[in-house]
């Protein structure tokens, strides 16, 4: 089958005295007959290309699914009487959210009350997404959001619980989220600009009343708000914030009625938020502290200028969240690229940091949402540990565990091998990164995806992947690239990447690619990379940059036409994304966004073998990026390697909802290495 070719309609795009020219502009047009049959023409070569690899991925689903427990069940928690856990039945593919009442343990609590059936609500759905839910102070209603469409804009409803019957509340355009106040009749929620899908008023609506009333509308377009409920219960609470920037409102929870008040007004480039315990604020904030620092207010009093300081900055270490207890404060922190969970007792001012073995793992502070317990709830994972929840006693630091990600099929820890290994960047920068392989696999000339996502400040930590067992157990070495543009070594990490510093991204990835040939991990002809969303800009700038380094690339939902999206103020993010990558109506950010744009420097070249993934309701990156840029990529690159894009026609940025048919989607991508790697089975 021939690959399908993308007709040219020139148009010139013109700014500051610059002239671009799109020759594929007209693939923007999400309704019109001829860009569906474009679309659905590359579906069909897709799967012509990838025909011969269909036992393989029958058999790469098969073994991903036979890993999975089906019939699993989450860790319980409790909460205002009421044990919660999320279990799963053989045969489905979404959960099913349960609860029991009782004090005591599970095992005593009373008949389980089935929230929401997953499975039954998604029936009818080519897509289905049950975004959240939450329950009254009385435990009597609930408020749940569900998305049919993929384009992350949710419809609220309204359940009894006691009787389980769905309610006369529909409410549309939201994001999902929803709080109530005290009086078990208000609720608080967010809309959705229905053009660029910015997050920019509060409501309340009184399900008592039917009384819908504005609470907030966030006027300025770089800024999204959201709404949501302190921890102590106490306080109802708007955020409005853009990259750089914060500020937060907050409303007694029994005063619904009542004018929210502002705790602290904006700074350009001050960043906080906060969390209520008794009459204290806690504060962590970046004011005068770039790794930020952790201060206090009273209740009331909550201007910048008395906050008092609890936690003092500190140049080696990032400071990235903590949850007041009873008697003792957790503080999260990542330190040299690790993340560490500090704890504080507030009685005696002893502290200590929990202790884990491996060099390569991720811990986290998990759901705890009572107070007055000496018990943390954490996960735990590595490159080679499945993900594990425990309690904690943090006085006598006896840790429990309550669970560990089961792995059918024999999976064998000692098997499995992980390293930290630096790289060092062209400017001298010491870059890590987490390495994983099958013991015994591992020589000059083993296959070897890198993976990396570096923007946002969004930090990749090492974490253990079931599915990833199919590559590794191929002989694949599978690495994370720790490179700027996320916050793994610190905030100075996440400056360095971003704006007018992006390329230390791309080079990163770029030298890291560099040291693992150069150490012997693997060679040229079987090296491939794979990145989304901004990771698939990172691709997208790799290959125009390096193309001879990669056998085979896969840029899964890519934002790959910077410059054009982000003079568009009219689609979703736009805005909100200038403090990440500039704004380009400014000249200094057009010609540095245009100089790494994949889009604008496709060049007549020797392009590696590419397989690219979209959705066409994608919310975050629409669809016409990666296809505007396979159809110029085709036209333009002068070897035969292969170039193939698969458009989901029912789903956006994330994919496949249900747990085993996304899996269908992974198949096909390690099935696409598998065929460069001549793999069959």
């Amino acid at each position: 089958m021939q690959a399908p070719k993308a007709k040219k309609i020139s148009k010139e795009l013109k700014i500051h005295g610059d002239t671009r020219i799109d020759n594929y502009f007209w693939l923007n047009q999400r309704e019109d007959k001829e860009v569906i049959d474009y679309l659905n023409a590359e579906n069909e070569y897709t799967n012509s290309v990838l025909k011969p690899t269909e036992n393989l991925q029958s058999t790469l689903y098969d073994e991903m699914v036979g890993r999975i427990k089906k019939d699993d069940a989450s860790v319980p928690y409790r909460k205002n009487g009421y044990w919660y856990y999320t279990r799963f039945v053989e045969t489905g593919e979404y959960p099913i959210h349960c609860r029991k009442k009782g004090t005591g343990t599970l095992e005593e609590a009373g008949q389980e009350e089935i929230v929401f059936d997953v499975n039954e609500m998604a029936k009818d759905h080519a897509y289905f997404k049950l975004g959240s839910f939450t329950i009254s102070p009385n435990n009597e209603l609930c408020v749940y959001s569900v998305d049919t469409v993929s384009r992350r804009i949710y419809t609220l409803h309204l359940k009894n619980l006691k009787t389980g019957e769905k309610l006369e509340m529909e409410i549309t355009g939201t994001t999902g989220g929803a709080t109530w106040a005290a009086d078990n009749q208000t609720i608080f929620y967010t809309k959705r600009d229905e053009k660029t899908l910015r997050s920019y008023k509060i409501l309340s609506y009184n399900i008592t009343t039917k009384a819908y009333n504005v609470r907030y509308v966030e006027l300025d377009d770089t800024f999204n708000c959201g709404v949501y409920k302190s921890k102590s219960e106490k306080y109802i609470i708007i955020s409005s914030g853009a990259s750089i920037t914060s500020e937060y409102q907050v409303l007694p929870a029994d005063k619904p009625d009542k004018a929210f008040r502002l705790f602290q007004p904006r700074i350009r480039g001050m960043e906080y938020s906060i969390t209520h315990y008794k009459n204290i604020w806690y504060v962590l904030t970046n004011w005068k502290a770039q790794n930020f620092r952790l201060m206090s207010t009273d209740e009331i009093l909550t201007d910048r200028e008395h906050w008092q300081e609890v936690i003092p900055h500190r140049e080696d270490t990032l400071l990235e969240g903590m949850s007041p207890f009873k008697n003792h404060m957790v503080i999260e922190e990542r330190k040299n690229g690790q993340n560490h969970i500090r704890i504080i007792n507030q009685t005696t001012q002893d502290e200590h940091y929990m202790v884990f073995d491996s060099e390569t793992y991720d811990c986290w502070s998990s759901t705890n949402p009572e107070f007055d317990t000496e018990i943390l709830r954490f996960g735990y994972t590595s490159m080679t540990t499945p993900s594990s929840v425990y309690d904690y006693h943090m006085d006598t630091r006896h840790k429990v565990l309550l669970k560990e990600q089961e792995v059918l099929g024999g999976y064998d820890e000692d098997d499995y091998e992980s390293k930290r290994i630096w790289a060092t960047a062209r400017d001298g920068v010491k870059v890590p990164m987490s390495v994983v392989y099958k013991k015994g696999t591992e020589n000059r000339e083993s296959p070897l995806l890198l993976y990396a996502y570096g923007s946002y400040g969004h930090s990749l930590d090492p974490y253990f992947s079931s599915i990833r067992l199919s590559l590794l157990d191929r002989g694949f070495v599978y690495v994370i690239a720790h490179i700027r543009g996320g916050e793994d070594l610190g905030r100075q990490w996440y400056e360095d990447g971003k704006l007018l510093k992006k390329k230390n991204t791309f080079f990163d990835f770029i030298d890291c690619a560099e040291h693992l040939i150069n150490e012997g991990w693997t060679i040229k002809s079987k090296l491939y990379a794979q990145g989304g969303s901004a990771g698939g800009l990172l691709m997208g700038a790799v290959v125009n940059y390096r193309p001879d380094l990669w056998n085979g690339v896969i840029a899964q939902v890519p934002f790959v036409d910077v410059v054009s999206t982000m003079l568009d103020d009219t689609i979703p993010l736009t805005t909100g994304e200038y403090d990440e990558w500039g704004n380009p109506n400014d000249q200094e950010y057009y010609h540095y966004m245009k100089s790494y744009s994949p889009y604008d420097n496709v060049a007549a070249k020797d392009y590696p073998n590419m397989f690219i993934t979209t959705g066409l309701h994608d919310s975050q990156v629409q669809y016409w990026e990666p296809a505007k840029w396979l159809a110029k990529l085709r036209d333009m690159k002068t070897n035969d390697t292969i170039l193939i894009m698969e458009c989901n026609m029912d789903t956006g940025h994330g994919g496949a909802s249900g747990r085993f048919e996304a899996l269908k989607e992974t198949a096909k991508d390690f099935a696409f290495l598998f065929m460069l790697e001549g793999i069959d089975h």
